[in-house]
């Protein structure tokens, strides 16, 4: 059996860019984002995505080709990554990012769950700024403690969303979950990979790949995106926060640095956690040994 989709899984900075552009470039096929943080327009260069070079070498789709401001969803990158596929005439598909939710779009459906009308998302978010995350949980748990059981009071997207779609439909968020899709690679023959780096050598990637992000302009698009709403999924950009508080004077570039740092390793490491929980059955890889997955025979464009 020869396989006609790759998806390439891994953490933060684990070179799985890399990996997925070998493999496009040896077969002829497309690389497409599987990665919540590099849809934005806004900020090419601190969440990592593609160079101009490396999509000149191969065709790339669905980087940066949404506004940060925007209210950006699992279930719009389905649509979209739905339409990247009915588009590639008979190309491999090779999806690669980190974003777990993305995956189990493509190889376990997920819930479809109707549109959110405008004046009840800017009510539900005019609430949030109002009463805050912790009061608006508090009164998602007596019109929906299914879903917010489920929910950390603390965390303003899941929390609003979760109240949006309460709002919009009269059903719990869990319970249109609980219905998913079919899964968009339904009868395809996929293959995964899961790059796994050994932990001090991605502790290293890490923090070298974020100080030579500043250096190329990092800070500029930090700055770009000051005064971005904190419910939009756009605002949990890794390292946002420290390089706006240095733009701003108020902190050192080394403590910007090393909070962006940190807050990434931890990441990673709920990345980590995510994929082996969810992933067991992918191939898992060293990053140095990626080489690897360009080469297997069965994998044909």
């Amino acid at each position: 059996m020869r396989y006609d989709a790759v998806l390439i899984a891994g953490p933060t900075a684990s070179g799985k860019s890399a990996a997925a552009l070998a493999l496009a470039m040896r077969i002829g096929g497309v690389v497409i984002n599987a990665d919540s943080m590099q849809v934005y327009a806004q900020a090419p260069i601190l969440t990592a995505q593609p160079s101009p070079a490396d999509k000149a070498r191969a065709p790339h789709l669905l980087y940066g080709h949404v506004d940060a401001r925007e209210l950006y969803s699992v279930g719009r990158w389905r649509d979209d990554a739905a339409a990247a596929l009915a588009g590639l005439d008979g190309r491999m598909p090779i999806f690669v990012g980190g974003t777990g939710l993305y995956f189990m779009a493509l190889t376990e459906g997920l819930a479809v769950i109707p549109a959110i009308p405008n004046d009840i998302r800017a009510g539900a978010r005019a609430l949030l700024e109002q009463i805050g995350v912790a009061a608006l949980h508090a009164r998602l748990m007596t019109r929906d403690p299914l879903t917010a059981s489920k929910l950390r009071p603390s965390d303003p997207q899941r929390v609003l969303r979760a109240y949006e779609v309460f709002e919009a439909t009269g059903r719990p968020l869990a319970q249109w979950q609980s219905q998913p899709a079919a899964p968009l690679l339904a009868g395809r023959a996929v293959t995964g990979f899961v790059l796994d780096p050994p932990r001090p050598e991605l502790r290293l990637r890490i923090a070298a790949r974020f100080a030579a992000m500043v250096e190329a302009g990092g800070l500029q698009e930090a700055r770009a995106l000051e005064g971005l709403d904190p419910a939009l999924p756009a605002a949990k950009l890794l390292g946002l926060a420290p390089l706006q508080a240095l733009a701003r004077g108020e902190v050192t570039k080394s403590q910007a640095l090393e909070a962006a740092v940190t807050a990434t390793r931890q990441f990673a490491k709920r990345q980590m956690t995510w994929f082996r929980h969810r992933m067991p059955h992918y191939v898992w890889l060293d990053p140095n040994k990626s080489n690897i997955i360009a080469e297997m025979e069965r994998i044909s464009a």
